[in-house]
């Protein structure tokens, strides 16, 4: 039986750098938000590359859940990195039948990155209020899914790994802490658009603290950020524990 494991994200969240640590792994398949296109037909959200992506993806997202998210796979193990505001319109109760996984990221850093993207960004477009309430739901379904604080990985992602491993059921393999330069097999098409810094990587990067100061204008909604995040990241593996 294939173990399908969903890493429920929010953007400019390291998660495609934990996309190719599992993918590393002889034994695991690797997906890139199958539900993006969805996403997009659905919410018409002005992403870079919109166009791009519904041309080549397919864009229902019952369809993606049947077929991709919960269809055949010839490995042992299934990692689907997902971006938790892209459930609109879905059916959830597919996520009783997988593992499930918050990739959570301080607001503040998210929000200094995501600019470059989305010049004017709302909550719905950092995530993190989309996963406290995927939280609850998965907790109503009767699962405690491990989260993942990026800050916490970046300090010590093998130890953090480890312990992520443990949760859901996977052995930690050395080989997860790095990869190539130049990205991966699974990379969505919307890559060049989002993916610059990975692409440049060859592991995790150290986590260093921002200088620069926060802007003004995006400090209202860093602040209807910071209770969802708080709350999240007080259930989130701890590195060095």
């Amino acid at each position: 039986m294939v173990k399908r494991i969903c890493l429920w994200s929010g953007p400019r969240n390291v998660s495609t750098a934990l996309m190719y640590s599992f993918s590393q792994r002889a034994d695991t398949c690797v997906l890139d938000e199958p539900l993006y296109a969805h996403y997009l037909r659905v919410s018409r959200a002005p992403h870079p590359g919109a166009k791009e992506v519904l041309a080549v993806m397919e864009n229902d997202g019952h369809r993606v859940i049947k077929q991709v998210i919960l269809g055949n796979c010839d490995r042992p193990v299934l990692f689907m990195k997902q971006m938790a505001h892209h459930l609109v319109e879905i059916d959830r109760t597919f996520m009783a039948k997988v593992f499930n996984v918050l990739l959570i990221r301080d607001p503040a850093d998210v929000l200094r990155s995501l600019v470059n993207q989305i010049p004017v960004p709302v909550i719905k477009d950092v995530g993190i209020a989309d996963q406290y309430q995927l939280l609850k739901e998965l907790e109503a379904f009767g699962q405690k899914p491990p989260v993942i604080d990026a800050k916490e990985l970046l300090q010590d992602p093998s130890d953090v790994l480890y312990q992520l491993c443990q949760r859901i059921g996977v052995p930690f393999e050395d080989s997860m802490l790095s990869w190539p330069v130049g990205g991966c097999y699974a990379d969505g098409i919307w890559a060049k658009y989002w993916y610059h810094n990975v692409h440049k990587s060859s592991g995790f990067q150290p986590y260093k603290e921002k200088s620069e100061p926060f802007p003004d204008r995006l400090l209202a909604l860093l602040e209807e950020c910071r209770p969802y995040y708080q709350e999240l990241y007080s259930l989130a593996i701890r590195a060095g524990r």
